[in-house]
This record gives C-alpha cells, structure tokens and sequence, in this order.
C-alpha cells in the first residue's frame, strides 16, 4: 500500500502551490508515485522511481504540466536562502525537483522539455545527468525535435544535439533536407559525417549538394 505524501507544498511558497494545484490528478499522481518510491534523495532511487512512474502512459499535456513544475521547484530552490525555510525543508524541495526531473526525462518527448532538463544538470555541473540526456535524445526526440535542439542559443545544449544528428543513419539526415526550416542543420550533420566519420555515403550527398548549389549560382 502506497505511502501517503508527506512533503507540505505549502511550505515551498505560491507559485508552487499555483502550479500543484493546477495539475491534473494523473500527472500529479506521477509525482506523488516517484516520491513515495524513491526511499532516499539518490540518483539511483529516484530513477528507478522514475521508470517505474513511466509505466503509466501521460500526454503532451502532462509533459508541459510537469515542465512547469520542475520550473517553479527550480526557481523556489534558487531563493530559498533567502526565504526562510528550513534545512529540512530546502532538502524536501531538492528532493521533489530532482524526481520531478527523472520523471519528465523518463517521458519528455520534446525539444523544449529536453532543452530545459540539459540546462538544468549544465547549471548544477551534474555531468552524469547531462550524459544520461544526451545518451537518450534519438530515443526520446523526433529528428525534426533533435534540430530544433541543436539551434538552441545555448552553445552547450546545440552541441549535445549536434552530437546526437552526427550519429543518426545518414538517410534519415537526408530526409530532413527537404524541410526549409532543418535543411541547414541536417547539412551541416551531412558535412560532419563525411569529414569526421569518413561516410561515403555522406561525401556522395555532400557532393551533389555542392553540384546543386554551383549550377545554382551559374543559372544566376
């Protein structure tokens, strides 16, 4: 039998409170679920609570609900120094943002959501939470979601998603040629291939793309 929530969101200031109140109760019990599973604030618990909160489904919805949540838990961390809870209570609220965290990495399935997850373990310089990230973006993310990432204006979170095209079959990089707005990214992807990666396929690409643009300006 599941243990109630002990944690006193009232302690943790209005806009919490706001954004708690206004979860739907699914996305809310998600929270709840990943909290009572993960016995001690450790990374390992609180994954494991996290996979184990994944095995119920939740929409787009949920994700965007979530998102703000770990927003709001965030910006209540940062100022709680200067706002007069206690040491427990600082604790407590950690402890919700980083499940709330694991929870919506385990579902996130947006370059928004991702952007916000990566600059978050950036900030607190938690390298094994950035690579847990990065290992799972192709998973997680639609190639056209992995582009929208790699034109983030963090130089970082760019070269995290650059990273994660540079390993995409080279096919599905083609594909994306043809949206206006990715086409440059996947070229860039593309060059990176063949250059880095030595890809004959890429460098054949590469090079009717270069053809194309050279017949281009000559009709010019």
């Amino acid at each position: 039998m599941e243990k109630p929530l002990t944690i006193r969101i009232e302690d943790f200031g209005v806009r919490v409170v706001s954004v708690w109140e206004g979860l739907r109760p699914a996305t809310r019990g998600l929270v709840e679920r990943a909290l009572v599973s993960a016995q001690a604030p450790t990374t390992a618990g609180a994954t494991g609570a996290s996979r184990r909160a994944g095995a119920t489904l939740y929409d787009a919805r949920a994700e965007w609900e979530l998102s703000r949540l770990l927003a709001a838990l965030d910006d209540r961390a940062m100022e709680a120094g200067v706002a007069a809870l206690s040491g427990e209570q600082i604790l407590e609220l950690k402890r919700m943002a980083e499940t709330c965290a694991l929870v919506l990495h385990n579902e996130a399935h947006s370059a928004e959501t991702f952007a916000q997850l990566l600059e978050r373990a950036l900030r607190a310089r938690n390298y094994a939470r950035v690579d847990a990230l990065a290992d799972t973006l192709a998973a997680h993310l639609a190639p056209s979601e992995i582009c929208e990432l790699a034109r983030h204006p963090a130089p970082a979170v760019r070269a995290i998603a650059q990273e994660a095209l540079l390993q995409m079959p080279t096919p599905m990089l083609v594909s994306l040629l043809s949206d206006p707005v990715d086409m440059d990214v996947a070229r860039d992807a593309l060059e990176r291939q063949a250059e880095e990666y030595g890809s004959e396929e890429a460098s054949w690409i590469v090079s009717a793309l270069e053809r194309a643009d050279a017949a281009e300006e000559d009709d010019m």
